[in-house]
């Protein structure tokens, strides 16, 4: 399609949905909204890959304002992108995306620490403490880059801060409380900590590092089909609605590629690792020195 009507159709279904839960109820509005802020999420993925209309410049005004206040929408497509260089996948340096620690760095943190991000690499943990974690870790890094004289990223950083504020100002002229609404914020990137908790795993095969989860819930709606991940890394241009078709009429193909590197929904997921951790903090191939 020259334009992706049903993704035109469900960004615009996405901010309804936003704007009028923002009139619902305090204890309705905080997990409708928040399905809404991690669904916008979701769709900057889809537009930072060039959906719906081909040109990715055409797209970016629509999702350029993050409802999650938490990540610039250009950040999230510069280092989403550098991202996608799978021989890299999962590098503790390389990848602006990896959970996984230099071992060297592991082993010179304090037992605290440690703790954390161990608790960190479970389920619970993840949803819990991750928006947190990943947050603080996100701003230092780009605080780094601002000190070493990264003028976009400041630039970016400034622009992110004008439309939180204006997301802010539509929240003030609501019936619902500012509080409640960075409680939806917080609740939505933990639903989008559930689908990056284990897209990834260390691999010594750049194919086998990315996952397929074999969901058709409504988590793998809200995530737009990027649980079937191989397929999104090795098709990174299909949009989100073709994705499924594409994996089950090639299915034995997708899960040599990733060597079997599978689960068949999300509550297998929530059983095996809600409280046990599935991988380790340091990464487990990499050089040691």
């Amino acid at each position: 399609m020259r334009i992706e009507w049903p993704t035109l159709g469900l960004i615009a279904l996405c901010y309804c949905v936003w704007a009028g839960a923002l009139f619902l109820p305090t204890w309705v509005a905080v997990p409708v909204l928040a399905i809404a802020i991690a669904l916008q999420a979701s769709l900057q993925h889809e537009v930072l890959h060039g959906h719906p209309f081909g040109d990715r410049r055409l797209g970016e005004p629509l999702v350029f304002t993050s409802l999650n206040l938490a990540i610039p929408y250009i950040r999230f497509r510069d280092t989403h992108l550098a991202h996608h260089r799978d021989a890299t996948l999962t590098d503790p340096y390389e990848d602006p995306e990896s959970n996984y620690l230099d071992p060297a760095h592991w082993a010179r943190m304090g037992a605290p620490t440690r703790l954390l991000l161990r608790w960190n690499n479970t389920l619970l943990g993840r949803m819990v403490l991750g928006p947190m974690i990943g947050q603080v870790a996100f701003m230092a890094g780009d605080w780094h880059l601002i000190r070493g004289g990264a003028r976009g990223v400041l630039w970016t950083w400034m622009g992110h801060l004008v439309t939180g504020a204006a997301v802010l100002a539509i929240v003030a002229a609501s019936p619902l409380p500012i509080w409640a609404y960075l409680v939806a914020c917080y609740a939505g990137l933990s639903l989008l900590k559930i689908r990056t908790f284990l897209e990834h795993q260390a691999h010594s095969h750049a194919g086998g590092r990315s996952v397929i989860i074999e969901d058709r819930g409504l988590l793998a709606f809200l995530f737009l089909n990027n649980n079937l991940h191989v397929v999104h890394h090795m098709h990174p241009a299909l949009p989100w609605y073709r994705l499924r078709g594409i994996y089950f009429n090639n299915r034995a193909r997708y899960l040599r590629r990733n060597g079997g590197y599978r689960y068949d929904n999300y509550a297998q997921i929530l059983r095996r690792h809600l409280l046990c951790a599935k991988d380790p903090v340091p990464h487990p191939h990499y050089p040691q020195k």
